[in-house]
């Protein structure tokens, strides 16, 4: 990581290009997705027509899917590549610590805890958002290409496996747009430490005040001239565990924040109800310790 007055190279020029890429086809994707997907609506009406009718919508989709898949190659390709010549570090897939990690933090967030641990160059949330994008990617491209070739398709699978694809893709997509809507674009831009907006990725480089906030140990690493951690095991099985381990961190953040979350709800919901029962007056329990006139 070079670094340059206040400011540090965070992301090569190649990352910065596949993420513009990448928000340039997922809007095309959307903007000529939804109107197939909900056709009946007014609305899609007058997009379908300022996009130059269905038959040019239709195109604009398969195109914009098309590049999308290469661009996901050659990721994909770039990423495996330098790892088996143990050239790069897989720095985005999940480790024990993340999971922990996580855990930390919103205990920390719902107030129960210290302050959460240090993270290094990413952290859980990034590594969540990566891989919810390379999986549900993968998926994406799988049933388009079912749905773009069907009669191919149903030569090698069952018929059944189009109308499954149909439902599949079009699901996948609308939750994807609602991640990006809601995940991506608060801790990006919305949250109190990116406000107004994070400019890393388009410039590269992050401020070190910044980088020993967020990411204090990969700054440790930078100042102290460390390089980063070697891959360590046989990388091959590191590639073969990583899609794994990053289906295990999606699943793992939603449930543990709806468990977390409803422990915390649930505690505080009944220490309310503690507080609004009548508490006795000192006077009313030492009449309940008398005995009766009758016992006398």
């Amino acid at each position: 990581m070079s670094s340059k007055g206040d400011t540090v190279v965070r992301f090569s020029l190649r990352t910065r290009i596949e993420h513009a890429s990448v928000m340039g086809l997922f809007l095309a994707l959307a903007v000529t997705g939804f109107p197939q997907k909900f056709y009946p609506a007014p609305w899609t009406r007058g997009l379908v027509d300022v996009l130059g009718g269905i038959d040019a919508v239709r195109w604009l989709h398969r195109a914009s899917g098309v590049t999308f898949a290469l661009l996901f190659a050659v990721h994909v390709v770039g990423a495996v590549w330098p790892t088996l010549r143990r050239k790069a570090a897989l720095s985005l897939v999940p480790e024990a610590k993340d999971f922990r990690d996580a855990a930390a933090t919103l205990r920390y967030q719902l107030g129960t805890a210290p302050p959460p641990p240090a993270f290094d160059r990413f952290d859980y949330r990034q590594k969540f958002e990566y891989w919810g994008l390379l999986l549900g990617g993968s998926v994406m491209v799988a049933t388009g290409f079912l749905l773009l070739f069907p009669l191919l398709a149903t030569a090698v699978l069952g018929g059944q496996f189009v109308p499954a694809a149909k439902v599949a893709h079009s699901n996948e997509g609308l939750m994807a747009f609602l991640v990006v809507l809601t995940w991506h674009i608060f801790n990006a831009h919305l949250s109190p430490e990116a406000f107004p907006g994070d400019t890393t990725v388009f410039t590269g480089r992050i401020g070190r005040e910044r980088l020993r906030h967020e990411h204090p140990l990969e700054y440790a690493r930078l100042v102290a001239g460390a390089p980063p951690p070697p891959l360590a095991g046989s990388a091959v099985r590191a590639l073969a565990l990583a899609p794994m381990r990053g289906a295990l961190l999606v699943m793992y953040l939603p449930t543990l924040g709806f468990v977390m979350v409803g422990l915390h709800a649930g505690r505080r919901l009944r220490a309310a109800l503690r507080r609004l029962r009548p508490r006795p007056k000192p006077g009313d329990e030492a009449k309940e310790s008398e005995p009766p006139a009758s016992a006398a």
